[in-house]
């Protein structure tokens, strides 16, 4: 990436595409509050990289780079860093992104994580939270609530489940599936408003009701569940 300077200079500098506009998101990620902490370091990574594209998905960006702050205690090595390094570099090649730039310092507490990423949206705009209009219906790309109990699984607190349902929610909780491009083509049909629903489908249509002045009406025998979390 060449205006990143081989990561060998004090900044970056980014031109956005002809007939574009950049769009910025940053995600902060602890250990032992947004992720139990023995994770596999590959697993942390590629998690904190797709929260981050999921928020420029929901914004119909295409992703462009992004940069990487830590903050890591004593007992992180050279192996747990290998590890997370090869998590981003595979995730980098499958979603087509690259770092630019970032720092790293140690710490007393936690490994604090902290992405920033940048993607383009065409000149006409970004899709946002804040237009949607009554008479409008509400869709979601995927089952619901399957990271959550994925969340609960890793933590002993669905035993009993069959190996295989308990190992697709743990898949759903520990590496995401940003939505890319879906809504920038939708946004081709009339779709009007849209939100990243990492924060849980009630809370992030009231995100969308708030910013756009409306309410909403969700049949919950309506939302889409899978089978393991049925």
């Amino acid at each position: 990436y060449p205006e990143a300077f081989g990561l060998k200079d004090d900044a970056a500098v980014i031109e956005p595409t002809l007939g574009t506009k950049l769009v910025v998101t940053t995600d902060t990620i602890v250990a032992g509050i947004h992720y139990v902490g023995d994770e596999a370091p590959e697993l942390i990574a590629a998690k904190l990289l797709r929260v981050n594209l999921s928020d420029l998905a929901a914004m119909g960006a295409t992703p462009r780079a992004y940069t990487l702050n830590v903050a890591l205690p004593t007992e992180i090595d050279d192996c747990w860093l290998e590890a997370f390094t090869d998590g981003l570099a595979d995730d980098q090649a499958r979603f087509n992104v690259v770092l630019i730039g970032g720092d790293s310092v140690g710490t007393t507490g936690p490994v604090v994580l902290s992405l920033t990423g940048y993607g383009e949206v065409p000149a006409s705009g970004a899709v946002l939270r804040s237009a949607a209009q009554p008479g409008d219906n509400v869709y979601v790309s995927g089952t619901i609530g399957d990271g959550a109990l994925g969340l609960r699984v890793v933590k002993g607190h669905l035993a009993g489940l069959p190996e295989r349902d308990a190992a697709a929610l743990i898949a759903r909780y520990q590496k995401p599936e940003p939505r890319l491009g879906l809504i920038r083509r939708l946004a081709q049909k009339s779709v009007l408003a849209a939100a990243d629903i990492s924060d849980g489908l009630v809370a992030d249509l009231s995100h969308i009701a708030d910013a756009s002045g409306v309410a909403m009406l969700i049949r919950a025998d309506a939302v889409p569940l899978s089978h393991a979390a049925r």
